[in-house]
């Protein structure tokens, strides 16, 4: 069954290009010129991944962004950010607030549907029933679901994705670029601040659970995790 696509974009002309270049690779799309309308169709018509416009009319496209990723139900969505806001202190606003990806207009077609593409392959990345666990830390790659000294914890599809790429290579120093290719794909254009941001997000995630320091910064390098909680 084909993917299915939440297209939340006020812009009537930009939406239907989108919608057919998503169309055209077989997507399902379901489209959304507010964000009001986009939460109604959420309660009954959970999409697979959320494109999503910032500046709209009424409530933001950053507004619905947090909601989804404060909600039990759809907090593991990916969310594809377009918008026009190019600056990247917007940028690291974007990824600070939940969404998995950040592009700016005027959208480059193809660039767009690799960008999807991505996202979703990602997200299928994790249909095997396989258990990840390390230090009290247990990742579902079926259930996409994190728990934590017996706790579940919820957590972004970015996030997850790192994190499962982390636990099965472990004691090793990743460069940020490194990590680009390896999570995000090497297809995907993305700044190597983006890796930052999620690491960010995953201390915060375990913080209260006294295991962020598993997640180490090698200065002048990247990143490591290590499964030594002493490190």
């Amino acid at each position: 069954m084909s993917a299915k696509i939440l297209l939340v974009e006020d812009d009537k002309p930009i939406r239907e290009m989108l919608k057919y270049s998503l169309e055209k690779k077989n997507y399902q799309v379901v489209e959304a010129d507010s964000v009001k309308k986009a939460r109604a169709i959420m309660m009954t018509n959970r999409p697979d991944l959320i494109v999503l416009d910032w500046m709209m009319p009424g409530e933001s496209g950053i507004d619905l962004l947090k909601t989804v990723r404060a909600d039990d139900v759809l907090a593991d969505i990916p969310i594809l950010m377009l918008t026009a806001r190019v600056e990247e202190t917007d940028k690291v606003k974007g990824l600070d607030s939940g969404c998995d990806d950040y592009m700016t207009k005027p959208v480059a077609i193809r660039e767009f549907q690799s960008r999807i593409k991505a996202l979703l392959r990602r997200l299928r990345a994790t249909d095997d029933e396989e258990i990840l666990e390390i230090s009290g830390i247990k990742l579902n790659l079926a259930s996409h679901q994190l728990i934590v000294e017996g706790a579940r914890v919820q957590i972004g599809s970015a996030e997850f994705n790192l994190l499962k790429f982390f636990m099965t290579h472990r004691n090793k120093v990743y460069t940020r670029s490194q990590l680009l290719d390896y999570v995000w794909g090497q297809g995907v254009y993305l700044e190597e601040r983006t890796v930052d941001v999620h690491m960010l997000r995953l201390r915060k995630l375990f913080k209260p659970h006294n295991k962020h320091k598993l997640f180490a910064t090698v200065r002048g390098i990247g990143y490591m995790f290590s499964d030594n909680e002493t490190t």
